[in-house]
């Protein structure tokens, strides 16, 4: 076994080496202690719309039930299921013969009646005649007068008779009331329907133009509600937008059309309804969207959502300190407002947010202020409608 002897001025040389690299390194131009360039930002307060959301679901602004008002056979349908109809568009026909001779029975015995009341008003006449001649005794004439008021009567309950067997006859056409797109049909052709039963229920029909929207809010945002209602000024701004399955917002804005005057016990919440224009028919009933109502506008602080971090002990900000430092301040936050954020507490209007080099700074870092801008906070509405938060806290 053979041992080889460490040189030592070769170990010193190679300490020497080292630390000369480390003094270039040092040396090179990346000081530690340099300040870090900053872009901040000075937190002002802005007006934004405050958007309430909730999930509604569309109806017909009038959903009729079509019912056979007669019983019979359902000779046709005449409409196509799911189609628009206008009012008055024949739906179904009912057999009609049946109420055709109803009719002509009636009918008939309306003339029967006709003659009857023609020979007692003969009869009234002549007996009235000899009554004066002193021909006849004033106990027939009186009959006679009484039998024509009888003749009278039964004519005119026939004639009745006539007009109902005329209105069961035009019944046997089931038509349109109002104009609107029909479901589908519950009876197919030659099942029997009887009236004033459930079958009587023929398909239903629904206005669509305009269309409504139901949903609910809790009892504070419906006192924000209130609140803006009872401003004109507010009010104006109070729109409804509809957003739909596919994400996109409807392109027509709504407005209420009516406010529950109670609470739900069990949710907590009122019942509202908005309107909107659906002439095209892009909104079906039954069809579940999102409505976003502008309930005014507040005054907060937002910041860009590039500034804000989330950390180990919930969201912050770093800040451009008075001493030439950054340093970090933890924030609540709201919702979005377009492309800022709505800060609920943790920031007060003149602080300075750094929105740059934000993974380079760590507490207590010396920074370099480069640009000084005021903070932005879009308040158009449509903007603040295409976030993903639902209310404002």
């Amino acid at each position: 076994m053979s041992f080889r002897c460490i040189d030592p001025f070769r170990t010193l040389a190679l300490l020497a080496l080292l630390l000369a690299v480390a003094a270039c390194n040092k040396s090179d131009g990346t000081d530690n202690s340099a300040p870090i360039p900053v872009t901040t930002l000075e937190v002002a307060s802005r007006a934004v719309p405050v958007v309430l959301e909730a999930v509604g679901r569309t109806e017909g602004s009038k959903e009729v039930e079509i019912r056979a008002r007669v019983s019979g056979i359902v000779e046709k349908q005449l409409y196509a299921e799911g189609t628009f109809v206008r009012a008055g568009t024949p739906l179904f026909q009912i057999d009609r013969a049946p109420f055709e001779i109803a009719l002509a029975q009636a009918q008939a015995a309306a003339e029967q009646e006709a003659s009857a009341h023609e020979q007692a008003q003969r009869e009234t006449t002549r007996l009235a005649g000899l009554l004066v001649n002193g021909a006849v005794s004033k106990r027939l004439a009186e009959e006679a007068s009484t039998a024509f008021r009888t003749a009278a009567a039964s004519l005119a309950a026939a004639q009745a008779k006539v007009r109902e067997a005329q209105l069961n006859l035009s019944y046997t056409s089931v038509n349109a009331p109002i104009a609107g797109v029909t479901g589908r049909a519950l009876h197919s052709e030659g099942s029997l329907v009887a009236a004033n039963t459930d079958s009587s229920l023929l398909t239903t029909l629904s206005q669509t133009h305009p269309v409504w929207v139901r949903f609910a809010l809790s009892e504070q945002e419906h006192e924000r509600l209130k609140k803006i209602s009872s401003d004109p000024v507010q009010a104006k701004r109070s729109a409804v937008q509809l957003v739909l399955a596919d994400g996109q917002p409807y392109e027509a804005p709504g407005h209420l059309n009516f406010s529950a005057s109670t609470i739900d016990r069990q949710m907590g919440t009122v019942q509202l309804r908005a309107e909107f224009p659906n002439p095209k028919l892009t909104i079906l009933p039954g069809q579940f969207a999102t409505v976003r109502v502008q309930a005014g506008e507040q005054e907060v602080i937002a910041v860009p959502q590039t500034t804000v971090i989330q950390g180990s002990q919930g969201r912050f900000v770093w800040i451009f300190g008075s001493d030439g430092k950054a340093s970090q301040r933890t924030v609540e936050t709201g919702v979005w407002a377009g492309p800022d954020w709505i800060i609920l507490s943790g920031l007060k209007a003149g602080d300075k947010v750094i929105v740059d080099n934000l993974m380079k700074l760590k507490a207590g870092a010396a920074v370099q202020e480069q640009a000084l801008k005021p903070a932005t906070v879009s308040s158009d509405a449509s903007a603040a409608n295409n976030n993903s938060a639902s209310r404002v806290n």
